[in-house]
């Protein structure tokens, strides 16, 4: 594994699942040819194609290589490396390399997330990843979530501006892989799972149809599009492939988390939450899948508190009150003085406030608290108070209670129970960061066995590493777009009236929490 200079705050880690038969999107292929002679006096470029036709079936030499293939050929003297790239309709040459290269084969998984970008390098010809680089998006100095995106994107000059700013991100994160003066034009083909924004500003796509009625994207399978035509500093022919989207706010990231997950082909039925700037819920099993998602504001990011941080160095990650005396126990990133409070520190804290009775179930403070205090200033790296207010918590709430009331929308529309989820599988920072017990203690997870409630890490990224290496995935993935029926919340009555009743701790029906019920008992 390479080492890499990393915020450790970006979700990197993957659930990986083996792929035994690799179907990369680009192939190597060695090629020992015939010099020209009297008896054999076929076209340079002919020879190579007919040799690759055996193999492949009809194979497309663009004119750019024609004129480099003698050259390497004799060069060479006639042992060569073919890079095919899928076209869908067959294959095309993208280079010719001299001699046995068919082991040195690298490709990329890309995970574009609104706020984090990761990209892996991967070994093609056995499938290994070889390393990671992740970083903040650049495109967040033009606007923390999707809608300001959307906004500034119809400034003018805003979706150029997009544009470079996630290919720059792309682009330093690969330089950073794979260092010069090595070539990453060594690079031949890429994968990436994203939102349907994210896909649209990296193509240079107009967003603006994605938030106006009837929420439609340019595009929701932009197919294999040439590297050098989006300006990924890869290959310039290296196929660059995009996990399909299904509407507006349900994008390539979650059906790559459906993917992963395997809910697809499971008889019981499951839930998948992924919640990030924003919220995506399946629920489905191997019969039918039914979707929703929507902005989510950064609630598991720190944005709606008053000390809220992203989970840097010094942001509060973990916290548990004495049942006996009342007393405060927190961990901070880094175990360096305390500067602000991150998503699991938030939903520790809200978890221990409920269950030691500071707030009751409609998360309100008791006995006229207005503020607690979770690290006192003489502790903290600013030497001031860092507190959860009230406000703090009503708009935490806000975020738990839409995704509660959207688990209760699909549902009620699927005529399902919720004593019949047998599976839980959570996404992203939101499953692989958020402390379980909390989380269900809140009623952000469901309150399941806890066998059953599964942490896919970067299922977006490991996606984006599956449909790499295997066409299979590839129509499976396109497979589950075809089969979810996705249902849109930004113009949906029962929504808002299920989620105006839904800000209750851990949830409007406590009996669905029979573990936080016990909980509440004992402590009473």
């Amino acid at each position: 594994m390479l080492n890499q200079t990393e915020k450790p705050v970006i979700l990197a880690e993957q659930v990986q699942t083996s792929i035994t038969n690799l179907e990369p999107l680009t192939r190597k292929v060695f090629l020992s040819l015939t010099p020209p002679s009297p008896l054999d006096n076929r076209a340079d470029v002919d020879q190579v194609r007919q040799g690759l036709e055996r193999l492949y079936g009809s194979v497309i030499v663009p004119l750019a290589l024609m004129s480099r293939i003698p050259v390497i050929c004799r060069k060479a003297d006639w042992q060569v490396t073919a890079t095919l790239a899928d076209t869908d309709q067959g294959w095309k040459l993208i280079e010719l390399e001299p001699n046995d290269t068919t082991k040195e084969h690298l490709g990329l998984a890309i995970d574009i997330g609104t706020t984090t970008v990761v990209v892996y390098l991967v070994d093609l010809f056995d499938g290994t990843v070889l390393g990671h680089a992740a970083d903040y998006n650049d495109q967040t100095t033009l606007g923390e979530d999707i809608l300001s995106r959307i906004l500034h994107a119809a400034q003018p000059g805003g979706l150029v501006r997009l544009q470079k700013a996630v290919l720059d991100t792309l682009n330093r994160l690969i330089r950073r892989l794979y260092p010069l003066p090595m070539k990453t034009s060594k690079i031949t083909a890429a994968a990436i799972g994203a939102n349907t924004t994210m896909i649209h500003l990296l193509l240079g796509l107009d967003p603006a149809s994605i938030c106006r009625a009837p929420y439609t994207p340019i595009v929701n399978n932009p197919g294999l599009i040439p590297a050098g035509e989006i300006g990924l500093d890869i290959h310039s022919l290296a196929p660059v492939y995009c996990l399909p989207s299904i509407g507006s706010y349900l994008g390539g990231d979650v059906i790559g988390g459906i993917l992963v997950s395997g809910m697809h082909q499971q008889p019981d039925i499951s839930l998948f939450v992924d919640i990030g700037t924003n919220g995506e819920i399946v629920m489905g099993n191997e019969e039918w899948l039914v979707a929703c998602a929507g902005a989510a504001g950064p609630a598991l990011e720190g944005g709606v508190t008053t000390y809220g941080m992203r989970a840097e160095p010094g942001a509060v990650d973990h916290v548990s009150i004495d049942p006996e005396t009342g007393q405060v126990q927190y961990s901070t990133v880094g175990n360096i003085p305390a500067r602000g409070i991150c998503g699991s520190g938030l939903v520790d804290t809200l978890s221990e406030l409920f269950l030691n009775g500071l707030i009751d179930r409609t998360a309100r403070f008791q006995n006229g608290v207005e503020v607690f205090v979770v690290v006192p200033g003489i502790e903290s790296a600013s030497g001031e108070d860092i507190v959860v207010s009230q406000v703090d918590i009503n708009n935490f709430m806000a975020t738990k209670g839409a995704v509660n009331a959207a688990t209760d929308l699909l549902m009620e529309n699927v005529g399902c129970d919720w004593q019949e989820m047998k599976h839980f599988y959570a996404a992203g920072a939101f499953g692989q960061y958020l402390p379980i017990e909390s989380a269900i203690t809140i009623g952000l997870y469901p309150d399941l066995p806890r066998s059953a409630i599964v942490r896919l890490g970067n299922s977006s990224g490991e996606a984006a590493r599956q449909v790499l290496l295997s066409r299979l995935k590839r129509v499976e993935a396109e497979a589950i777009a075809a089969k979810v029926t996705y249902f849109e919340l930004n113009a949906n009555s029962t929504f808002m009236e299920k989620f105006s009743g839904s800000k209750f701790l851990p949830h409007t029906d406590l009996d669905r929490y029979p573990s936080v019920k016990r909980r509440l008992e004992t402590r009473i």
